[in-house]
């Protein structure tokens, strides 16, 4: 897979993340890791920065629940008005996480 390949990847993984979910940077890259030979959520998260503004970013977080460094305030209003569980300053990771099938 070519590196503009997975850029795609990760942006059409990242559409699929139904309303009300999340996916932490490190499980897109898992999801995507046996097809692609890579398997790094600094990679996603460099990726989400520069291309991600045409997908849903807000709903890719960190592992600890974390909103994307600089757009917390957005991305808070996003995902609370989607439905998303937060627990304090954080996503409540076990009641948002999605997988894809």
């Amino acid at each position: 897979m070519t590196p503009q390949e997975y850029v795609e990847e990760v942006l059409s993984l990242v559409e699929r993340i139904p309303e009300g979910k999340v996916m932490s940077y490190g499980a897109v890259a898992d999801a995507l890791a046996e097809r692609s030979g890579r398997n790094s959520s600094r990679l996603v998260g460099s990726i989400m920065a520069r291309h991600g503004g045409g997908v849903p970013w807000h709903r890719v977080v960190t592992s600890a629940g974390r909103m994307p460094p600089g757009h917390e305030q957005e991305a808070r209003q996003r995902l609370l008005s989607e439905g998303v569980p937060l627990k304090g300053e954080h996503v409540n990771m076990a009641l948002a996480s999605w997988r894809p099938e």
